[in-house]
């Protein structure tokens, strides 16, 4: 008797398995991410993610007309959410933990793909980005990051006046240039000295 299980195991590779409706688009999104993280934006087809997601090209091409479509809503299905600020009674508490979140995002599956459309788009296919990245990283990020300092203001930790947008962008700034320049992966040591050798002296009351 032949099981679903030999089956699989005697399908040729390449070969498209039967799925349809959300089981396969969520594939077909999958796949897209996984060949960003591997391949980047440049090098990123729509019949590399249909290999990737085991299905036919004209099964990618009936739901997305083109590449941007597909990547633009891959990212959107796949960002991990940044839902609250952690509330730990210290703002060098709730900075360091934020920060290792905001890292654990930038290395997943959809954070390399997002900094490949970043660092390899033209002008013209980037801005087809923008509003996603604004409302899907930029805005929940800094309302944490000001949900932090606000709590720091009201405990007396942080000066009335360092709640602006200069000082919310200096994480994200610097976690963006040295992942970007310096190749950092941001481990705990390092969160930890741009915390306490940087943000907790710029943001004593």
């Amino acid at each position: 008797m032949v099981t679903s299980r030999s089956t699989a195991a005697a399908r040729p590779a390449g070969v498209a398995l039967r799925r349809r409706g959300p089981v396969l688009e969520r594939a077909i999104l999958e796949a897209t991410l996984e060949q960003l993280g591997s391949v980047g934006w440049n090098g990123l087809t729509m019949e590399g993610v249909a290999v990737g997601a085991q299905t036919g090209k004209a099964a990618v091409y009936r739901r997305w007309p083109s590449k941007e479509d597909l990547v633009a809503d891959a990212l959107q299905a796949g960002l991990p959410a940044l839902d609250e600020a952690p509330d730990l009674g210290s703002v060098r508490e709730e900075l360091y933990e934020l920060c290792r979140r905001v890292r654990d995002v930038m290395y997943s599956k959809p954070g390399f793909a997002l900094r490949a459309v970043l660092h390899e788009c033209d002008a013209d296919a980037a801005e087809r980005f923008h509003g996603l990245i604004v409302t899907g990283v930029v805005e929940p990020s800094a309302r944490l990051f000001r949900d932090v300092l606000r709590r720091g203001i009201a405990r007396g930790e942080v000066r009335a006046d360092a709640n602006n947008d200069l000082v919310v962008d200096v994480v994200p700034a610097m976690m963006m240039y040295r992942s970007k320049v310096c190749a950092s992966e941001w481990p705990d040591r390092e969160i930890a000295d741009l915390i306490d050798r940087i943000m907790v002296p710029l943001l004593r009351a």
